[in-house]
């Protein structure tokens, strides 16, 4: 827990625009959908909780999170960019590892831990791309997404 807590605060400590000018349009394509496919994996594997703020959520996270996909795939297109079917990021494979090991309300502790930090580190990437990306129509994209993924925080906060 306190891993997790620590990468949040790692993440959330950087400078979305800096983060954003490393990130090529390929590279930010790719990291957001890598950040989708992780929501809706981890998603899927606590839609039969016993809580219903988590179903809630996570049938919120799925439905959310293929809009984003759509729309950034849309976006790729406009901008040239091929993009290749996404994949998890090793971190969140093992994070998704991990949530299949647990259950019960362990599980669904580990699920709004583990999507309090994928949260951040998306809010980083779709801020930083939306000021500071290269190509217009993701950039538009990414401004799109950021609310809807800060609203997702606010969500967390609330569970």
């Amino acid at each position: 827990m306190l891993r997790m807590m620590t990468v949040a605060a790692l993440v959330a400590a950087v400078p979305t625009a800096a983060f954003a000018q490393t990130v090529t349009p390929a590279q930010f394509v790719a990291k957001a959908g890598a950040s989708d496919l992780y929501e809706k994996e981890s998603s899927q594997l606590v839609l039969q909780s016993t809580n219903p703020k988590i179903r809630t959520f996570a049938q919120s996270m799925i439905r959310d999170h293929s809009k984003s996909t759509a729309d950034v795939k849309a976006a790729a297109t406009k901008a040239g960019v091929r993009p290749a079917p996404p994949k998890l990021e090793p971190m969140q494979a093992d994070m998704v590892a991990k949530l299949r090991q647990a259950s019960g309300t362990q599980r669904d502790q580990l699920y709004v831990q583990q999507q309090k930090t994928a949260h951040q580190k998306a809010l980083a990437l779709h801020q930083g791309y939306a000021q500071s990306g290269t190509a217009a129509p993701l950039k538009a994209a990414a401004g799109k997404i950021a609310p809807v993924v800060q609203h997702h925080i606010e969500m967390l906060n609330g569970m």
